[in-house]
C-alpha cells in the first residue's frame, strides 16, 4: 500500500512558523513529483507548492512565495513544507500529494496526482 501521512499542523499565531511533514510508505519520492495543497473552509483546493522528483525545481503559489519552502530529505522518504510569517489567510487543511513522473518537472494540477495524504489542519490566529 502507498500511504502519505502529513503531520505538523496546529494552531499558531500570525507571524509564527510551522513545518509540515509528509512521510511516505510504499513509495520513494525520488521518482515522484510532490505537491502541497490546501483547502480553506468554503474555498476550493489550491496548489501551495510543488517540487520535482530530483528536488531541483520548485513552484510556489504567489500567495506563499517567499514565505514557504518545500523540500525533500535525502532518502526521499519525507517531504516538508516550511511555513514562515504565517497569516490568517493561510488557515486551511493542508494535503501532501505525490505522483510518478518520467521528467524532472513540477506538477501543479491536483488531478495529476495519484496519491494523497489525509491532511493536517493549520489554523493561524490574528
Amino acid at each position: 500500500q502507498v500511504q502519505l501521512v502529513e503531520s505538523g499542523g496546529e494552531l499558531v499565531q500570525a507571524g509564527g512558523s510551522l513545518k509540515l511533514s509528509c512521510a511516505a510508505s510504499g513509495l520513494t519520492f525520488m521518482r515522484y513529483a510532490v505537491g502541497w495543497f490546501r483547502q480553506a473552509p468554503g474555498k476550493e483546493r489550491e496548489i501551495v507548492a510543488a517540487i520535482s522528483r530530483s528536488g531541483a525545481s520548485t513552484y510556489y503559489a504567489d500567495s506563499v512565495r517567499g514565505r514557504f519552502t518545500i523540500s525533500k530529505d535525502g532518502a526521499g522518504n519525507t517531504a516538508f513544507l516550511q511555513m514562515n510569517d504565517l497569516k490568517p489567510e493561510d488557515t486551511a487543511d493542508y494535503y501532501c500529494a505525490a505522483t510518478l513522473v518520467t521528467w524532472d518537472v513540477v506538477i501543479t494540477t491536483g488531478h495529476e496526482y495519484d496519491y494523497w495524504g489525509q491532511g493536517t489542519q493549520v489554523t493561524v490566529s490574528s
